[in-house]
C-alpha cells in the first residue's frame, strides 16, 4: 500500500524533554553519554518501502546511525508484511524492528506473542507529544506496542489548478458541489475523476471518507470493530452516495472500465502526466509526492489539494493511516531497537524526512517549517489540528483477509461495486457476508 533532513531543531530544550535527556546533544545520559551509546551494533528495519520512500527512511537510519554509532539495515518486505515477517521469525531471522502499515496487522502481531511493550520513555513522548488517538491505534488490550512514526493524511482531493481555472470552477467544500463542479469540468474537455480502481484499496478509501462524513464518528468506529453489520442502513446509504459518482461517465476518465484498468500510480499520471486525462483525482497527501518525483510538477503551482469535502449534512472528515514501529521479541539486539524507537518519538527524527519530502508526522512537536513545501505544511497542520478527531484507515483496522488482501473481501467487492454500481443493498450484504467470515478467523 501507499502507506503509504538532518537538521536538529533549534530548540535544545524541547529536544532535551523529548529524549528524557539532562544535557543537549548525546541521547539520555543514562546512555552513557557520548553520542555513540551503540558502536558495535547492528539492528533490522523492516517495512513496506521501496523507491523514494526507502530513500528517504534511509536518510532517518542514518542520522539514527550518526548518533548512536549504531549499524542499520533495511529490509523492504512488500504488501504483504505479515506473512513475509512470519517466515523470518519461523526462520530464526527475525529483524529487530518492524514499520507495520495496518492496525490489523499490529494487532495480529501482538495477538501471537511477537511484540515486546514499548518502553515508558517512549510511552512518555507520545502521550506528551501526540493526539492520544494514536496511542490507542498503536495498543492492543492496553498495552502499547506500535508508535506511530509516519502518518498519511487521506482526505485529500488533488487538483490542477490549470483544469479548474480553464472550467471556471472554485474547490468544493461539499460532496454534492464536487460532483456539480466535476460535471463543469467535463463539459469544458477533460474528465473530472481520474480514480484508480485497479487497486481496491484506492476504493477502500473513497467509501470511508464518505462513510465518516455522512455517518459520523460512532458508526465509523462501531463498523471498523465489526460492532455494526455491514447491512446497517447507513452503509447502503454511503454506497448509494459512492455510486453517484461510480456511475457517472461523464465523471470518470475513461468510464468504469477504464477505472478499473487504472493503477494508483496511472491515476496520478492522469491529472499530472505529460497528457492530462482528467481535473481531479483523490487519494492521500502521498500523490504529492508522485506528481513532484515522477512528473516534475511543482507543489502548490502545478498541482494543488483540497480537503475532502462534507457529505450530507455531516462535518469534512479526516481519514488517517500510517506505520507503526514495533519492536519484535525475537529480534537479536533488543536494547539498541528500543533506542531506536525512543529517537523516532523525537522531532529531530520526524524533521530528516520532512525536509525530504512525501512525509507527515502525527507529532505535534514537529516544526512545521521542517516541511519540505506549504502543501505538505497544510496537509500537517491540518492533521494535528484534527487531534482526536482523527479515524484511522478503517480497511486497515480490519483482518488482512477482508480489508487489506488484493482479489477478495473489501478491495474486490468494491471493485464490483464500480464495476456496476446499481445495488447498493447487494454490495452491503456481500461486504457483510466476507467480513463476518474474517472476523470470526
Amino acid at each position: 500500500m501507499m502507506r503509504r533532513r538532518t537538521t536538529l531543531l533549534a530548540s535544545c530544550t524541547a529536544l532535551a524533554l523529548a529524549l528524557g535527556a539532562t544535557a543537549c546533544g548525546g541521547g539520555p545520559v543514562a546512555a552513557g553519554g557520548g553520542g555513540k551509546e551503540l558502536g558495535g551494533r547492528t539492528i533490522t528495519v523492516a517495512g513496506v518501502w521501496s523507491g523514494s520512500e526507502q530513500k528517504n527512511f534511509q536518510k532517518v537510519l542514518d542520522a539514527f546511525t550518526e548518533k548512536t554509532g549504531a549499524k542499520t539495515q533495511f529490509v523492504s518486505t512488500g504488501d504483504n508484511v505479515s506473512t513475509v515477517v512470519g517466515s523470518k521469525i519461523e526462520g530464526g531471522n527475525a529483524p529487530d524492528v518492524v514499520m507495520v502499515p495496518q492496525v490489523g496487522v499490529l494487532q495480529q502481531f501482538a495477538k501471537k506473542g511477537w511484540l515486546k511493550p514499548l518502553s515508558k520513555t517512549v510511552e512518555k513522548s507520545v502521550d506528551t507529544n501526540y493526539a492520544h488517538v494514536w496511542k490507542k491505534y498503536g495498543s492492543v488490550d492496553d498495552t502499547f506496542y506500535g508508535l506511530y512514526f509516519k502518518a498519511a493524511h487521506k482526505s485529500t482531493v488533488w487538483y490542477s489548478p490549470d483544469a479548474l481555472a480553464q472550467a471556471g470552477v472554485k474547490p468544493p467544500t461539499t460532496y454534492d458541489a464536487m460532483l456539480k463542479a466535476g460535471h463543469t469540468v467535463s463539459d469544458s474537455g477533460l474528465a473530472a475523476f481520474s480514480v484508480a480502481g485497479q487497486d481496491g484499496w484506492t476504493l477502500t478509501d473513497w467509501f470511508e471518507n464518505v462513510y465518516l462524513s455522512q455517518a459520523g464518528p460512532e458508526k465509523y468506529d462501531a463498523l471498523a470493530a465489526h460492532k455494526l453489520k455491514w447491512t446497517d442502513p447507513s452503509v447502503v446509504r454511503a454506497l448509494t452516495t459512492l455510486g453517484k459518482l461510480f456511475q457517472d461517465k461523464q465523471l470518470l476518465a475513461g468510464g468504469q472500465k477504464g477505472a478499473l484498468n487504472t493503477d494508483f500510480p496511472g491515476s496520478v499520471e492522469k491529472v499530472f502526466g505529460p497528457k492530462p486525462e482528467a481535473g481531479m483525482v483523490y487519494e492521500g497527501d502521498f500523490v504529492a509526492g508522485v506528481a513532484k518525483d515522477q512528473f516534475g510538477r511543482k507543489i502548490g503551482q502545478d498541482a494543488d489539494f483540497f480537503p475532502f469535502p462534507a457529505v450530507g449534512g455531516g462535518t469534512a472528515p479526516v481519514v488517517s493511516g500510517g506505520d507503526a514501529a514495533v519492536v519484535l521479541k525475537d529480534g537479536k539486539d533488543q536494547k539498541a531497537a528500543m533506542r531506536f524507537l525512543e529517537y523516532l518519538a523525537t522531532p529531530e527524527a520526524s524533521a530528516v524526512w520532512a525536509e525530504a519530502g512525501g512525509f507527515l508526522s502525527p507529532n505535534k512537536k514537529v516544526d512545521l517549517a521542517s516541511y519540505s513545501d506549504d502543501i505538505a505544511r497544510e496537509t500537517a497542520k491540518s492533521l494535528i489540528t484534527a487531534g482526536d478527531s482523527v479515524r484511522f484507515d478503517m480497511s486497515d483496522q480490519a483482518p488482512a483477509a477482508f480489508g487489506g488482501t488484493k482479489g477478495t473481501g473489501e478491495w474486490k467487492l468494491l471493485q464490483d461495486f464500480l464495476r456496476d454500481p446499481s445495488d447498493p443493498k447487494a454490495t452491503a450484504a456481500a461486504l457483510e457476508n466476507a467480513a463476518a467470515k474474517a472476523y470470526q478467523d
